[in-house]
């Protein structure tokens, strides 16, 4: 096998790839066809010095977590990420298997909405992306550890993290966190993330450890909810779920209820941008 591989392979996807297939606004002119090194870096979250290492084979070695970042970069399939393992000398992950990887049918989706809060979170709620809305709405969770960006943690653990919800539903969100929580669970089988997640709910919190005695299965599901944002104020959505067939991702948008003010203050979110949290 070439050394080269992987930087060919990064290449050669990078150059396939128009500014519009993954939401970027082209401005102007473009030398050469495809994405410029700078815009993956920016989409995959490393320096540019990095990837431009990476694509020219210089003492680079990609872990697997920067492997599954560069793939939802550059919008590759499952195929073609498991690929780009390979070449790097790795065994592509599991499907359905936690990870930052992103399937580029979800990944366009989410680049498409624009006017709505949306994101991408693994089944056992650790967000992985976010459309610029769901930063402005509830800031930007998907950029930390697997702990602070996992929704059910962070209800659970940290008061903070509820006040976006009406009190009156913290019981019923509180109760369908644990009930997916334990549907995720029964499908992974024999999991070690998700063992360590609900043994570390369990004794930081007294509230999840009553919900989970319930034994109450139930996965994600669209619901209403009410939501009170610090600077556009009281929010009526519909919450839907939009599931993944090859990565067992979900996506979860904000949907503004019919007659309410909600899409009015949904614009005044997008004017404001990442400081309306």
């Amino acid at each position: 096998m070439r050394h080269n591989d992987v930087g060919s392979f990064l290449r050669a996807r990078r150059e396939a790839l128009r500014p519009a297939d993954v939401g970027i606004v082209a401005g102007g002119r473009r030398r050469t066809p495809g994405l410029r090194r700078s815009e993956v870096a920016l989409l995959a979250d490393v320096s540019v010095d990095y990837y431009e290492r990476l694509e020219q084979s210089r003492n680079a070695h990609p872990s697997p977590a920067m492997l599954a970042s560069l793939a939802r970069a550059l919008r590759m399939s499952v195929e073609e990420r498991d690929h780009l393992y390979l070449l790097a000398g790795h065994a592509p992950p599991l499907r359905n298997a936690t990870g930052r990887y992103v399937d580029p049918a979800m990944m366009f989706l989410l680049d498409s909405l624009t006017t709505v809060p949306a994101h991408v979170m693994d089944d056992l709620g650790t967000l992985i992306e976010q459309n610029r809305l769901s930063r402005a709405l509830v800031g930007s969770w998907e950029l930390g550890d697997d702990r602070a960006g996992n929704v059910i943690w962070r209800w659970f653990t940290d008061p903070a993290s509820r006040a976006l919800n009406v009190p009156e539903e913290h019981e019923v969100i509180g109760r369908g966190y644990a009930a997916d929580l334990r549907a995720s669970a029964a499908r992974r089988g024999d999991d070690a993330i998700a063992d360590r997640l609900i043994t570390d709910l369990l004794d930081a919190s007294e509230e999840f450890g009553a919900y989970w005695a319930e034994m109450a299965v139930e996965p994600l599901r669209t619901t209403r909810k009410r939501l009170v944002h610090p600077r556009a104020g009281a929010l009526d959505v519909q919450c839907d779920v939009v599931l993944s067939s090859t990565t067992g991702h979900r996506m979860v948008i904000f949907r503004p209820q019919p007659g309410s003010a909600t899409a009015d203050r949904f614009e005044f979110l997008q004017a404001l941008g990442e400081q309306a949290f």
